[in-house]
């Protein structure tokens, strides 16, 4: 029986991935914001749906929690770093104080839950690492700017463990939802006020859009639960797992813009070297 930490398992794609991982069989210690919500969990699988009270903002709660998970429950096999929420807004009319809280939670909460979890996998040689970003952590859409740039950061986070672990057994996977039918782009979504009409033409119907589109949208949660979980038995796990069309179809266009940007330019790139400079070894 797996051991599976998840971060935000309260509603949407945090609660499907601990259901599924419950129904697999394996014992799930999941962490929610409100005491109200804690025996519901808990009723899903007693004795091995284990809940904990968290706020991943806080980082020595986070470390606790994690020792607490080691020492009374048993050694943790996978983490999903999960929690999160979207911020939606022009970047001009965000208020820097948004922004900052949602790096606190996007960007430092998942770097708490991994950091926390990380020693006790390297002294076993073993573990799974796993965070959600988003297809926002690789594509980027007018309106989602702090979204889009916490979810970018945990892309790079993510990147560069993966090959410091790599040597310690240790698997790093980033996990990219497209547009799944959860809460995220109803309730749970902060949106910053409106206070430019220059934007309006652009963004209005963004806006809108969204919010019509809750509720409605392609991903179905549960089947990407299964995805997740279907990566966990295989000896060599994608660092990048991409859930949903919609995400395939948005991450290679802008794959193929920066590739185009790349050709483009590839001249100007290398006038910028020394003429007798020397490649670092990696190059």
């Amino acid at each position: 029986m797996r051991t599976i930490f998840i971060t935000g398992v309260s509603t949407g794609l945090g609660r499907a991935f601990a259901t599924a991982a419950l129904q697999s069989g394996d014992r799930v210690v999941g962490t929610l914001r409100k005491p109200a919500e804690v025996a519901a969990f808990e009723a899903l699988a007693p004795g091995r749906a284990h809940a904990r009270l968290l706020d991943v903002t806080d980082d020595a709660a986070v470390f606790r929690t994690v020792a607490d998970i080691e020492s009374e429950i048993g050694p943790i096999d996978v983490v999903i770093a999960n929690a999160g929420y979207g911020l939606e807004g022009i970047f001009e009319e965000t208020p820097l104080s948004a922004v900052r809280a949602q790096f606190a939670t996007n960007v430092f909460g998942v770097a708490a839950t991994l950091q926390a979890a990380l020693p006790y996998m390297r002294r076993r040689r073993a573990g799974h690492l796993m965070a959600v970003t988003s297809m926002g952590g690789l594509m980027a859409v007018p309106g989602m700017s702090a979204y889009c740039a916490s979810k970018f950061a945990v892309e790079g986070l993510l990147e560069s463990l993966r090959k410091e672990v790599a040597g310690f057994g240790i698997h790093v996977t980033a996990i990219e939802p497209g547009s799944f039918r959860t809460d995220w782009a109803g309730r749970s979504m902060t949106r910053a006020e409106r206070s430019i009409a220059d934007y309006d033409a652009l963004f209005d119907p963004i806006r809108t859009a969204r919010v019509n589109a809750s509720g409605n949208q392609l991903g179905n949660p549960a089947k990407a639960a299964q995805a997740v979980l279907s990566i966990l038995d295989t000896d060599k796990p994608p660092a990048h797992l991409v859930l949903g069309s919609d995400a395939l179809r948005l991450i290679a266009a802008a794959r193929s813009a920066v590739d185009d940007d790349i050709r483009r330019w590839e001249s100007l790139s290398r006038s910028t070297d020394f003429a007798d400079g020397a490649q670092l070894a990696s190059d």
